[in-house]
C-alpha cells in the first residue's frame, strides 16, 4: 500500500533532509518510525531534497507499507515516534506508480529576511541582515527571472539540465521582514537562495536592475553574488 504524507520540521534540528549515515535527518527519522510500524524496512521518497538548516511546512513523501493502516491512525502513529520537531500533517492512499519528486507540479518556497534589528531568538528561523534593501527595485529586477528559462547561473554543483519554469515571485514587506515567495516547477541545488544572493545586489544598488537581467547570459556568477543562509529558506508548499 503507497501512502504520500505531508510533513512541517524545523531544519535548524537536523542535516538535512536526505539520510546521511548516523548524522540526524529528517528522512532517517522517519523511515525509523515507519519500519517500527511496518515491521520491516521501509524507505520514504521526497518530493525534493532540503539542505541542512532549511526548514519546511509542507514538505511531502511516499513510502510503501505491507498492511492497510487507516490514514489518521497512521499519522498518529508515526508521530508519537517522532521527535517534536518533526510533524506529519496529512497523510492519503495514493495509486502504487505514484512519485512523490516525479509527479511534482508546482512547488513553492518563501525566504524570510530581517531588515530591522538582530533578533537572536529568530537566528535560526530568518536572515539576519539588519540593514534596508530596495525593495522596489528587487520587485522589478525579479520580474526576469519568471518563465522558461535555463538557470545555471544561479544553481550549485553540476546538472545535466538547468532548465525550469518560474510561475510566480511575489516580495513582501511585513513590518522589518521582506518575504520572497517563489512559485515554480523545479528548484535545484541552492537555486532559490542564489536567486536572493542575487536580488540582494539590485536591493543594496550594487547592480542595476539591467545588469540583473542580464546574469542569464553568463554562466558563472560574474557579479558575485552570495549564497544566502539556509535558516531564512522555507518549503511552503508541494503541488500534484
Amino acid at each position: 500500500m503507497r501512502y504520500l504524507i505531508t510533513i512541517s520540521y524545523d531544519g535548524s534540528k537536523y542535516c538535512g533532509f536526505q539520510r546521511l549515515n548516523d548524522l540526524p535527518s529528517v528522512q532517517k527519522e522517519i523511515e525509523d518510525a515507519l519500519s517500527i510500524i511496518n515491521k520491516d524496512k521501509v524507505f520514504i521518497k521526497g518530493s525534493g531534497r532540503t539542505d541542512r538548516g532549511v526548514h519546511a511546512i509542507g514538505q511531502r513523501c511516499h513510502f510503501d507499507l505491507n498492511v492497510f493502516i487507516p490514514p489518521e491512525r497512521l499519522i498518529n502513529a508515526i508521530n508519537s515516534m517522532l521527535s517534536k520537531y518533526i510533524r506529519v500533517i496529512d497523510c492519503i492512499v495514493v495509486d502504487s506508480d505514484f512519485h512523490a519528486r516525479f509527479n511534482v507540479k508546482r512547488k513553492t518556497y518563501k525566504y524570510i529576511i530581517n531588515m530591522g534589528s538582530y533578533d537572536v531568538f529568530k537566528e535560526d528561523y530568518v536572515y539576519n541582515y539588519c540593514k534596508e534593501l530596495d525593495v522596489k527595485n528587487m520587485e522589478s529586477a525579479s520580474k526576469s527571472l519568471l518563465g522558461k528559462h535555463s538557470y545555471k547561473v544561479f544553481v550549485s554543483g553540476f546538472r545535466d539540465n538547468y532548465d525550469s519554469e518560474i510561475y510566480k515571485i511575489d516580495l513582501k514587506r511585513e513590518n522589518d521582514y521582506l518575504i520572497i515567495t517563489f512559485v515554480g516547477k523545479s528548484f535545484y541545488r541552492y537555486m532559490v537562495r542564489n536567486m536572493v544572493g542575487a536580488l540582494m545586489l539590485v536591493g543594496k544598488n550594487k547592480i542595476s536592475i539591467e545588469e540583473f537581467k542580464n546574469m542569464f547570459d553568463n554562466d558563472n556568477n560574474k557579479y558575485s553574488y552570495m549564497t544566502v543562509p539556509a535558516n531564512g529558506l522555507y518549503l511552503e508548499s508541494v503541488e500534484y
